[in-house]
């Protein structure tokens, strides 16, 4: 899942919110001199989610659905049109106006700045030039975020062309989203209610 998803599967805790936002740019054990525990919980959270989404059986037949040479990159693809299948049905999944959500995620990485690394001090002005996550709603936005992700990958890829593609798979990979998402929702909440801990404490 992606940026959008990741906040919302943290709930209303800030610190794991927080975490959440930074687990795709800090990489190896967290740093407990550097992050608070709950920060670092929502690090934990963030790869959890990831680790449960790829094994996932509703994301696998959203895999299958993509042709070659798409198929080999399903997991950055997918990641960015399911949250464009959550931000365009936003207040739904989370009882909250999109616009406000995203404006107030990203006044909490402001509020927490001097935390975050720099991949995500830089990757938080293209937030704001482009009003993400809220964007992600609008496919001209989640078209600008592939040529992005396509142009920082080390090898060529068709990354940057999958739109058209995603576009008419539409209906099949939303309808798996759909599956999907609730069940994600309820492996977060039951990750946050069991009291996973930082090993880092």
């Amino acid at each position: 899942m992606n940026h959008l998803a990741h906040a919302l599967l943290a709930g209303d805790d800030d610190e794991l919110r927080l975490g959440g936002m930074l687990g795709d740019f800090v990489h190896g054990t967290p740093d407990p001199q550097r992050f608070p525990a709950r920060v670092i919980d929502g690090i934990r959270l963030h790869r959890a989610i990831d680790v449960y989404t790829d094994a996932h059986l509703e994301v696998a037949e959203a895999r299958r659905l993509l042709p070659s040479p798409y198929r080999r990159f399903g997991g950055i693809l997918l990641d960015m049109w399911f949250d464009h299948e959550l931000a365009r049905d936003f207040a739904r999944w989370s009882g909250q106006p999109l616009d406000t959500y995203s404006a107030g995620l990203r006044a909490l990485l402001h509020r927490h700045h001097g935390l975050l690394p720099d991949g995500l001090k830089r990757f938080l002005i293209y937030m704001e030039a482009h009003d993400l996550p809220a964007g992600y709603a609008e496919r001209t936005e989640i078209e600008r975020a592939l040529h992005g992700v396509s142009a920082r990958l080390s090898r060529a890829n068709p990354v940057g062309e999958a739109m058209p593609v995603l576009v008419e798979l539409e209906p099949q990979l939303r309808e798996r989203f759909e599956a999907f998402f609730p069940q994600l929702r309820a492996f977060a909440a039951d990750w946050i209610a069991h009291g996973e801990v930082s090993e880092l404490r």
